[in-house]
């Protein structure tokens, strides 16, 4: 799955060539087999002069495909779909690992009200399903409440936009900032919450991560959807309890508390004792992350992002 990010802005520049009176070719990959470098759903946008925005293979294939479809041939008809890595030969031609290939569906915009509506539900947020029927062209937009990123089938595809995902540490501190560098390279709009004084003092690691020194049962409030992972790091159940009750009580897609099974024993019979039942308790992932051996703080922050990664993809992309 691919970072929301990255597809806001093949949408938001598609429509800026749309706009200045160039048609635009829309690629999206419909599947995938063997090693191929990028997941169904993916973006590439061209226009008549070659230029590109987003990627189908991570190599050539985006060259290939913007030098087949810079100029479109009367005979042409969209959509279309279209193969490449079929053969050996062709898949190291084209930049595509050995034995990868990949399954595209190449549209034609030729006017910016074919992105206008989607890119407006963009600026607000809106979870959108963009459905497009392979056989008359026709596409329609639907509001999303959930589902799966993207869907096949023979008649149609189904790829859901909307908000970017994101991560709220609740606690800061060496594992939040190793965290926070590594959630923000996958795409993650990240928080590092913290209301105790003198924490944020240390620069943060790079665009993308915001501090906050709201009580973390506000922040969760305030931040948190149904594409937001929570993990709580502060190693304070002042701090750290408040946060997980907010938690439980949110549409967030993970939820996870740094600890050991021990501290995760403890925490249970606190919640319980708080009034939160067992059936919400158990969502909550704890001992956060997967079990690597990690020992080091930059370690433990790979293993919980890693198990966020897992969580995510299983009840993600869901094509057929």
């Amino acid at each position: 799955m691919i970072p929301a990010a990255e597809d806001h802005d093949v949408i938001r520049t598609a429509l800026g060539w749309l706009e200045a009176g160039h048609p635009v070719i829309l690629v999206t990959v419909l599947r995938t087999w063997g090693s191929s470098p990028r997941p169904p759903g993916s973006l590439l946008s061209i226009d008549p002069h070659g230029r590109c925005v987003g990627s189908v293979s991570g190599g050539c294939a985006d060259e290939q495909l913007a030098q087949r479809f810079r100029h479109v041939s009367p005979d042409d008809v969209f959509p279309c779909r279209v193969e490449y890595g079929i053969e050996r030969d062709e898949a190291q031609r084209m930049g595509l690992p050995c034995g990868g290939r990949l399954q595209l569906l190449v549209e034609r915009l030729d006017s910016p009200d074919a992105l206008k509506p989607l890119a407006a539900r963009l600026d607000e947020n809106c979870l959108t399903h963009r459905r497009v029927d392979l056989q008359t062209g026709s596409v329609t937009l639907e509001t999303a409440d959930s589902g799966s990123e993207f869907q096949v089938t023979e008649t149609m595809v189904c790829k859901t936009y909307g908000p970017g995902w994101g991560v709220l540490l609740i606690g800061d501190g060496q594992i939040a900032r190793y965290l926070a560098g590594m959630a923000v390279a996958l795409g993650y709009r990240v928080t590092i919450c913290d209301p105790r004084p003198g924490i944020h003092e240390a620069p943060l690691p790079g665009d993308g991560v915001a501090c906050s020194r709201r009580m973390p049962d506000d922040e969760v409030r305030i931040s948190s959807a149904e594409r937001t992972a929570i993990v709580t790091l502060a190693h304070d159940p002042r701090v750290d309890d408040l946060g997980l009750i907010a938690a439980l009580e949110s549409p967030a897609f993970y939820i996870g508390a740094l600890g050991s099974v021990r501290t995760a024993d403890a925490r249970r019979q606190r919640l319980l004792s708080l009034g939160v039942d067992a059936e919400s308790i158990a969502r909550i992932h704890a001992p956060a992350g997967l079990g690597i051996g990690s020992k080091r703080p930059s370690e433990i922050a790979l293993s919980i992002l890693a198990q966020i990664t897992a969580v995510r993809n299983l009840d993600g992309v869901r094509s057929s």
